[in-house]
């Protein structure tokens, strides 16, 4: 009986032997017939949704065993989602970075991949791969475009009042008071949302402050925001509110576009991105642009950023696959393709467009840019610089605050964190 039950037991120790072979071969097997890994991609692009499948069906091409799906939060609400995953441990393989100090947090935190060895970084100018450089100078984040503000204006507008584009600022102010004096809104903005405030005065800020070489003064701590040189631009910002829609504190993006995409407004002070959306909007518009015009004898603006990178979650399970992905954004076939697609400029050195209005964009660029200032220097601090300027502003037009106290706070918000102006 003895005998029989240690046979029995030989026999179970058998089976359960030839059992675990068989799943380990299958989960083997399993693995290579799948074949398959899926990334997922966050960003805050709603809008761009179906170009982006466009360049994930380009790059399957060569990698059909990668499913990558693009999923795409809120624009207001996305940095939440985005920090809520991450202090989780979870949230997208590819992250869409914000550009400078919000993504950088990301990377100074930990959550983020450094892309050091990844082919293809050298091509890009320090300025641009300093856009998600972390604390540690260890590259996070490939670069995706480069992102213009200007003054956008309805050409039909401008030539039925045989208007010109503006050469001075005095020549800015001048056309106008002649658009309102014929019953059309001259800038089409609005108070409501905050960041608007921030962008638009890096249009008209730089055509009073001089351009890049207050940007050079302010960064090394060589002047402040009391300068009269920055106090003459919100002093600006507070001059043109007559040329706004009426009741513009309570207006908002969706209605400024509207107003000027339907032609009810001349100009448009915001950034490259709406090119596309304006010509779907209406595809009757005649778009034009013009740098901003300098007040104080220099020459004309147009204000320039890195506008977001993409960067690896930390605790992705598929980041050789996500390298790939992030590989291919640095090719020239890319970025060439971006540019025509998202009718944006792409961050890839070189690459054109066939889109005349994105390539005069791409050539004002080279020639007459400017720093986004309040976003690449000075969007730190809690609340940011840049998110006071914007409540500042914002209280400038409800009649709350006076333009000299709108540069003291800003000064005081930059002096509390930014060592050279301590």
């Amino acid at each position: 009986m003895k005998k029989m039950k240690a046979i029995t037991f030989v026999g179970f120790l058998a089976f359960i032997l030839v059992i675990s072979a068989c799943s380990s071969q299958s989960g083997g097997d399993s693995g290579e017939s799948e074949g398959e890994v899926t990334l997922t991609i966050g960003s805050w692009r709603t809008e761009d949704k179906a170009s982006y499948q466009k360049v994930i069906d380009k790059f399957n091409e060569e990698n059909p065993d990668i499913n990558v799906e693009f999923k795409p939060s809120k624009n207001t609400e996305y940095n939440t989602i985005l920090n809520t995953a991450l202090q989780s441990g979870e949230g997208p393989d590819i992250i869409h970075l914000r550009p400078y100090t919000p993504g950088i947090e990301l990377a100074d935190a930990g959550y983020l991949e450094p892309l050091d060895d990844l082919e293809g970084l050298d091509q890009y100018p320090e300025e641009t791969l300093a856009a998600s450089k972390g604390s540690d100078d260890k590259q996070y984040g490939v670069p995706l475009n480069i992102s213009t503000t200007q003054m956008f204006y309805n050409k039909k507008i401008f030539d039925d009042l045989g208007l010109e584009e503006p050469k001075t600022w005095d020549e800015f102010l001048t056309l106008s008071q002649k658009i309102k004096d014929e019953g059309i809104t001259p800038i089409s903005l609005g108070t409501k949302e905050g960041w608007l405030l921030s962008l638009s005065h890096g249009i008209i800020g730089p055509a009073h402050y001089g351009g890049n070489e207050f940007v050079d003064s302010i960064t090394a701590g060589e002047t402040d925001f009391t300068s009269d040189e920055f106090q003459s631009s919100i002093d600006a910002m507070d001059e043109i509110k007559q040329f706004f829609p009426e009741n513009f504190e309570g207006l908002g993006m969706e209605d400024i576009r509207t107003m000027f995409f339907t032609g009810d407004a001349a100009m448009f002070p915001l950034g490259s991105w709406e090119i596309e959306v304006l010509r779907e909007m209406n595809p009757e518009l005649e778009l034009g642009f013009f740098p901003m015009p300098s007040a104080v004898g220099k020459d004309p603006t147009i204000t320039t950023w890195v506008d977001g990178s993409y960067a690896i979650n930390a605790s992705s399970e598929q980041k050789e696959a996500a390298k790939k992905f992030l590989q291919f954004m640095t090719t020239e076939e890319f970025g060439t393709m971006f540019t025509e697609e998202f009718k944006m400029i792409s961050a890839i050195p070189g690459i054109a467009s066939e889109d005349e209005l994105v390539n005069s964009l791409s050539q004002a660029v080279e020639n007459q840019s400017t720093p986004y200032m309040m976003l690449v220097h000075f969007a730190g601090g809690n609340p940011s610089t840049k998110a006071t300027i914007e409540t500042e502003l914002q209280g400038m037009y409800l009649g709350e605050r006076t333009p000299e106290e709108v540069a003291n706070t800003v000064q005081e918000s930059a002096k509390s964190w930014y060592e050279p102006l301590q």
